[in-house]
């Protein structure tokens, strides 16, 4: 099972980047990021870009794997977002994996800026999104006219990964269609209702059908949210490939960050 990091983008990126160099050091094998515009705008916090941070991040690390989870697609043009990928693949030699969701809070990540709240239409747009995606990155030609995406092209460069980086997807617990797509794909990164880490119990209870491998025809991953009341060898036993380290942007959470991954 592999270690990593999910750290909000919030606050000075400079921090952030200091925290990668020591999770690396420190021998975790991934620094992720969340990607929000305002999460809740009335916690007024100072977002910062996550995928401008991954390229500083990609420029000061040599090893650990780099990405977002998650990116909400459905507030996303998936051909732009395909450069960012592949140009953030190429700048880290191949170490990109990318979480992708519906998004959240949807008021204030969709609503406020005029795009639709709804999740059945997020949902289709993840979909298509996804399709897109997975051409593009390949460097492949694609052509799709979907309700809300289209996309007629052949993007060069592909990425490094081949065939392409994978794509972990958020789902949350215990909905059944989030987890159906996720095992379209190539891992996923369950999540309870409330947003809170699943126990292993509840974890080991979503993954009974999950595939041996994705899409990319490697191993299907797990990714799984520490609860601090749970050990690491709990969660392997579970299921989990990946455990991550993250908490909520709220008070000194940088500090309180470094101090539940061991980085004190």
């Amino acid at each position: 099972m592999q270690r990593a990091l999910n750290v909000p983008n919030v606050g000075p990126p400079h921090d952030i980047l200091e925290l990668a160099r020591d999770a690396e050091a420190a021998g975790f094998d991934g620094v992720f990021l969340w990607d929000h515009i305002q999460f809740v705008a009335d916690l007024g916090l100072e977002m910062i870009d996550p995928w401008v941070t991954a390229g500083a991040l990609a420029c000061v690390t040599d090893r650990v794997m780099l990405g977002t989870i998650v990116t909400p697609l459905p507030r996303r043009r998936p051909h732009k977002l395909a450069k960012e990928i592949v140009t953030l693949d190429h700048l880290s030699g191949g170490r990109v994996t990318v979480g992708f969701g519906l998004g959240e809070t949807a008021a204030d990540e969709f609503g406020a800026f005029g795009e639709p709240e709804g999740a059945p239409t997020r949902a289709a747009a993840l979909d298509e999104g996804l399709a897109v995606l997975d051409g593009l990155l390949r460097g492949d030609r694609v052509d799709i006219d979907g309700d809300r995406v289209t996309a007629h092209a052949r993007l060069r460069p592909a990425s490094v990964q081949l065939p392409r980086p994978k794509f972990w997807i958020a789902a949350g617990a215990p909905a059944t269609a989030p987890r159906e797509r996720s095992y379209r794909w190539d891992g996923i990164a369950p999540i309870s209702v409330d947003g809170e880490p699943l126990a292993p119990s509840v974890l080991a209870a979503c993954l009974s059908d999950r595939p041996d491998s994705g899409s990319t025809g490697q191993p299907f991953d797990v990714v799984a949210t520490r609860d601090p009341a749970f050990s690491a060898a709990e969660y392997e036993a579970a299921g989990a490939t990946w455990l991550i380290d993250s908490v909520w942007p709220m008070g000194d959470w940088m500090s309180e960050l470094r101090q539940a991954a061991g980085l004190t």
